[in-house]
């Protein structure tokens, strides 16, 4: 069976147009890498789990950031994504500062084979984008998320 995540695309309105909040993913594959690298806050849905629920926990435990209940959710739709995971993904109006990240941790084995365990962030950095920026710096998987995002608000990507 095919995993399934969920995730929350922020946007905030500036001038006549928007940002989006994406996430960089931690530890030492993804360290130097950025554009093409960065995500939607997103994760696995648990057995059972409903996904919004599963959307809502993965935004807090990757950022930090606790999402106000209230405020328009828009069902952005269902991505495939590689491996044939999909993802299902609703965006929210709302503001975060970047500095106040604070993302879980993993552990892992690292450098390889040499038998030290190193504890990493899950995310390192947030930052917000511009449609355009953000289109350039987001994995190519997930940039139809974008896409779904700016018919939605009355904008277009640029």
């Amino acid at each position: 069976m095919p995993k399934r995540s969920a995730g929350i695309l922020l946007y905030r309105r500036i001038g006549d147009g928007h940002e989006v909040l994406l996430v960089h993913p931690g530890g030492p594959f993804w360290a130097r890498r950025d554009e093409g690298a960065w995500s939607i806050p997103k994760g696995e849905i648990a057995e059972g789990e409903d996904a919004l629920a599963a959307a809502r926990r993965e935004f807090q435990e990757e950022t930090g950031f606790r999402l106000a209940q209230e405020g328009r959710l828009i069902a952005l739709g269902s991505f495939r994504q590689s491996g044939a995971k999909t993802v299902e993904v609703w965006a929210l109006e709302g503001d975060v500062d970047p500095a106040d990240l604070a993302s879980n941790t993993f552990t892992m084995e690292w450098p390889p084979r040499s038998g030290r365990m190193q504890v990493f962030p899950e995310v390192d950095r947030v930052a917000w984008f511009t449609p355009g920026e953000a289109a350039r710096r987001i994995l190519k998987g997930q940039a139809p998320i974008l896409q779904a995002l700016e018919p939605r608000l009355g904008c277009r990507t640029g």
